[in-house]
């Protein structure tokens, strides 16, 4: 018994005598060749590799400088490059015959550009490719046989965009990415996180494989994936002149199967920004929503986006097309009776600032929306209706000068204007924001008609027509005579004709002395420059000074 522990202690003592010894022993640089064909082979892209130093301890070997080509319809560029390469390695194949066999990659600080043609195609595609297709001897069965059983991606920077003309790029700061059991033949979980700009944080856990041979791409997914912070005008992929902004948060489920992906989950985003010359929303909007995507046909549908801001609702449905630089959409927004309080804080998102010390504490809005064309250049359409709006601190009467007077307007000292309906007909595109068919029906006033203009930076251009409201109104006979004078009653086509200028949040309110003096050529007052002086006169003591809030 005494001299069997002997033989063994002897045994232990040469092979630690060996393991010692064998970073002296061994040129790990011999296998450099090896690697970088085997490497090569399996990828389908030429893979060069710096210094090779055997770590006998941590059972591999450490490689500096590693390069992976990138294909040459994308980039000249390496697809990778990284300062070290942690390669485990099978321990005894590699003492007893020399034969060097790749259990797990860590990489260290690596570079890696993912980048996608105008076609929909993605660089890292055909990786694999070539093995797949065993174009040589050396290289067959690589796909079925090739294999690793970890996969560390440490601290690494990821470059995301598309080539060709209008291509965007941008760039994701300490990723790290973890798989196991990677091979062409099966299923394999994985874990990624990465740094958006803006200090966001992305996060995705969930299984892949087997490995698209032909297109690694189109390789089936089971994950979910977390969003937290993402600034959207940071991303990159949206022009600055859109001026969509915003921070978002995102939860998500996705599935595919290699050929179509589901997905479902929640959008919140804080502060946004819709549209040029926009400020940040006051509120979070929230959305729901569910949709498919066709892989090869890079073209997906949302079958809901249920887009809540506070307790006002609508429904956002359609199509979107990723080919391209560019992702379009053809969808359409529709909500019904949507509490207008609740969507004040989103009117900065799309341009509109209320007057210095107003607010909406009433009232209900339907919209129908179309909503059209590249997500940087979109054009919105469609009718909106606010109903039983109050608009408090806002005076509209007290805005229209003498013409209050006149009709009596304002004399109660209100500080509110209540809105019996408010209807239009929108388009908001990169020009700015047209409203048309314009009706407002103000009960203490009467109606207001017309067609108005706001610019991407807020200034207003509105042609407007007031119909004033003489039932019940001891003066309505002065203003019903007004109107006559200026081309026909108020009940009719005629009415007080003038302009809004200056900016939604200090509006101005300017006598349209021209469109008046086209009324009294109309009704008969004659065209001559006495006829101008009259228009001036009446039109300007109506308004008496340009008034503003």
């Amino acid at each position: 018994m005494k001299k069997a522990l002997i033989i063994i202690s002897i045994v232990i003592l040469a092979l630690l005598v060996i393991v010692i010894a064998l970073p002296f022993l061994i040129d790990a640089n011999q296998f450099k060749p090896t690697l970088e064909t085997d490497l090569s082979a399996a990828l389908g892209r030429s893979v060069s590799i710096g210094n090779i130093q055997l770590a006998i301890f941590s059972g591999g070997v450490t490689i500096d400088n590693v390069s992976i080509a990138d294909d040459p319809a994308f980039s000249h560029a390496p697809f990778l490059q990284a300062s070290k390469l942690t390669a485990g390695v099978a321990l005894m194949p590699l003492i007893f015959s020399k034969q060097l066999r790749v259990r797990s990659f860590t990489v260290t600080n690596p570079q890696v550009a993912l980048l996608r043609s105008a076609s929909g195609a993605w660089n890292f595609s055909n990786l694999g490719g070539a093995a797949a297709k065993q174009p040589t001897a050396s290289s067959a069965n690589v796909s079925s046989n090739f294999s690793v059983q970890e996969l560390k991606i440490a601290n690494g920077t990821i470059t995301i965009g598309t080539i060709g003309p209008g291509g965007k790029t941008q760039s994701y700061q300490n990723v790290n990415f973890e798989a196991s059991n990677l091979s062409y033949t099966s299923q394999f979980p994985f874990q990624l996180s990465a740094v958006t700009p803006g200090s966001g944080k992305v996060t995705v856990d969930g299984k892949a494989g087997p490995i698209d041979p032909s297109d690694a791409s189109l390789t089936p997914l089971d994950a979910k994936i977390g969003v937290e912070n993402l600034d959207l005008a940071l991303t990159g992929f949206v022009a600055p002149s859109a001026g969509f902004g915003g921070l978002i948060d995102f939860n998500a489920t996705l599935s595919s199967d290699g050929k179509q992906m589901t997905s479902k989950g929640t959008i919140k985003a804080d502060k946004a920004k819709l549209v040029a010359g926009g400020s940040a929303a006051t509120v979070p909007v929230n959305v729901i929503y569910s949709a498919t995507y066709d892989l090869k046909a890079q073209s997906g549908s949302l079958q809901q986006g249920d887009v809540s801001v506070g307790k006002a609702v609508s429904h956002l449905t359609g199509t979107f097309d990723t080919a391209g630089t560019s992702t379009s959409v053809q969808m359409k927004l529709a909500g019904q009776g949507m509490s207008v309080p609740d969507l004040e804080g989103i009117l900065p998102a799309v341009g509109v600032a209320l007057p210095p010390g107003a607010s909406l504490q009433t009232g209900t809005l339907d919209a129908n929306l179309a909503i059209n064309g590249p997500v940087d250049k979109l054009v919105i359409t469609g009718p909106i209706k606010l109903a039983n709006a109050k608009l408090a601190g806002f005076n509209l009467g007290s805005q229209l000068g003498a013409l209050a007077s006149f009709a009596g307007i304002g004399r109660s000292g209100s500080s509110a204007t209540e809105i019996q309906t408010l209807s239009a007909d929108i388009r908001v595109d990169p020009s700015g924001t047209s409203a048309q068919n314009l009706n407002l029906v103000v009960p203490s006033i009467g109606s207001i008609t017309g067609n108005g203009n706001v610019s991407p930076a807020g200034q207003l251009n509105c042609q407007m027509v007031a119909k004033l409201s003489a039932a019940g109104n001891p003066v309505g006979s002065v203003t019903s005579a007004i109107s006559s004078f200026t081309g026909g009653s108020n009940s009719q086509s005629g009415g007080i004709p003038f302009k809004i200028t200056g900016t939604t949040a200090h509006p101005v309110f300017v006598p349209d002395v021209s469109g008046a003096l086209k009324n009294i050529v109309k009704g008969g007052a004659g065209s001559s420059s006495n006829a101008a002086s009259a228009a001036s006169g009446i039109v300007g003591g109506l308004f008496g000074k340009k008034k503003s809030q």
